[in-house]
C-alpha cells in the first residue's frame, strides 16, 4: 500500500506541474509574442533490491518525473493595428533589448516611447539597434519604422532595430515579462531580415486546447486523489482487523 501512495503522489506532483504550465499559458492568451510551454513527462523505475532471498522476485515500480517544459516556437497569428511603431517579425527571429539583467530576447513588437524618448517594448525594456538603445529628441515628430528596421523620425533616421537568430531556439530560457536570455549572444538575423510593420505577432497559445487540457488533468488529479483515499482506507480497515484478531 506505501508503494500505491508513493506512486500515486509522484503522478500528483506532475499533474501540479503541469497545472502551472497550463495556467501561464492561459494568462498569457492576450500577450502579444508570447510563446506557449508543454509539459513534458517521463517514467521511472524503482531500483530493484539486490538482495536474493525473497520468496518472489521485487516487481518494478513506475514512477512520474518531470523531464521540463519545452518552448512552442511556432509564430502565432498577426493583429494589423496601423501603428507605425508595431512590428511583427520573420519566424525565428528576435529582438535584442536591454533589461538590469543584461541583453535579452523578445518577439513582442508592440513598441512606444517612453519618457526619457527610448523606444521601448510594453515591458518598458529599450529596444537595442546597432548602435545601443533607439532615442528620440523632445521635438521629433512622427516616429517610424521601415520593413528593414530602419527607424526615422521627421527629423531624420534614428537607428536600425537590431534582430538575432540562434542556431538552437529550443535552448532559449524564459525570464517572465516576455523575455529570454540565451547562454551565447544571438547571432545577427542579417540583412534579409524583414519587419511587417503596423502590426504585431499574437500569443500562440490555443484557448480552447488549453482550457481542455485543463479540464483533463483537473480529472485526473481528482481520480489519483480518489484512488490514494481508498488506499488509506483500504490501510485503516487491515491495520483494525489486524488489532482484532491481535486482541
Amino acid at each position: 500500500m506505501e508503494n500505491a501512495l508513493l506512486v500515486g503522489l509522484s503522478r500528483q506532483m506532475a499533474l501540479v506541474r503541469e497545472l502551472d504550465v497550463i495556467a501561464n499559458n492561459i494568462a498569457n492568451v492576450g500577450t502579444n509574442g508570447f510563446k506557449a510551454r508543454s509539459s513534458r513527462f517521463a517514467e521511472y523505475i524503482s531500483p530493484s533490491a539486490r538482495a536474493d532471498t525473497f520468496p518472489t522476485g521485487d516487481r518494478r515500480l513506475s514512477y512520474v518525473i518531470d523531464k521540463g517544459t519545452p518552448i512552442d516556437l511556432s509564430m502565432g497569428t498577426l493583429e494589423r493595428t496601423g501603428n507605425p511603431l508595431d512590428i511583427a517579425l520573420d519566424a525565428g527571429n528576435y529582438l535584442a533589448v536591454q533589461t538590469p539583467q543584461g541583453e535579452r530576447y523578445t518577439r513582442a513588437g508592440a513598441l512606444g516611447i517612453n519618457a526619457r524618448g527610448q523606444l521601448v517594448t510594453q515591458s518598458g525594456h529599450p529596444v537595442l539597434g546597432e548602435g545601443g538603445p533607439i532615442v528620440f529628441g523632445e521635438s521629433e515628430s512622427n516616429p517610424r519604422i521601415a520593413p528593414d528596421g530602419t527607424v526615422s523620425s521627421d527629423q531624420g533616421q534614428r537607428g536600425r532595430i537590431r534582430q538575432v537568430r540562434f542556431a538552437d531556439p529550443a535552448s532559449l530560457r524564459s525570464e517572465g515579462e516576455n523575455v529570454f536570455s540565451a547562454a551565447a549572444p544571438g547571432q545577427p538575423a542579417g540583412p534579409q531580415a524583414r519587419l511587417e510593420t503596423g502590426a504585431f505577432e499574437r500569443s500562440n497559445v490555443k484557448a480552447v486546447v488549453e482550457m481542455t487540457r485543463l479540464v483533463e488533468v483537473q480529472r485526473a488529479y481528482q481520480n489519483v486523489s480518489s484512488l490514494l483515499a481508498r488506499t488509506d482506507e483500504l490501510r485503516a480497515k487491515a491495520i483494525t482487523r489486524l488489532a482484532d484478531q491481535q486482541s
